[in-house]
């Protein structure tokens, strides 16, 4: 993946603004050739620069009022097994590898508490899921951002 320049990071700012921006409309709006800001775009979207749309949902709206971070030990000799396990639980919106005491933080949506309890059951009953430790997110206090990261961080280099 290529570093960001300053062209790349004005037109993910416009798009953060506008996730439905034309790229006509973001080459207007940004003064900048059509072709160029297509260009970028589609550079940016083969190197995994952005997200799926599918991140910018609310779990709420989905019927997922509640959320929850479980962390877990696991048995890496059974990682990929555990990670396939894993990826069939539907409620898992999140999972990462850590260092230090706990090997994953997963993040899940649910219903409700009795649903957190189910989900937690199925995440142990995971091969290679030695034990688990689940904590309710009571409020989300500062969301997930990048927008300062855009418009604020110096370039890197």
């Amino acid at each position: 993946m290529t570093a960001l320049d300053a062209t790349d990071r004005r037109i993910l700012a416009a798009l953060d603004d506008d996730p439905r921006a034309s790229v006509q409309l973001l080459a207007l709006n940004l003064r900048l050739a059509r072709g160029t800001v297509h260009a970028r775009l589609d550079r940016m979207a083969r190197e995994g620069v952005m997200r799926k749309n599918s991140v910018r949902l609310s779990p709420t709206a989905l019927g997922y009022p509640m959320r929850a971070l479980v962390t877990a030990e696991v048995d890496q000799d059974q990682f990929d097994e555990m990670m396939a396990d894993m990826a069939g639980i539907a409620e898992v919106i999140e999972c990462v590898g850590l260092a230090g005491e706990n090997d994953l933080m997963i993040q899940i949506v649910a219903r409700d508490a009795d649903h957190v309890y189910d989900i937690t059951k199925r995440i142990k009953g995971c091969r290679g899921i030695n034990r688990t430790a689940t904590s309710i997110v009571l409020r989300e206090l500062l969301g997930y951002r990048f927008e300062h990261l855009l418009r604020d961080a110096p370039l890197p280099g």
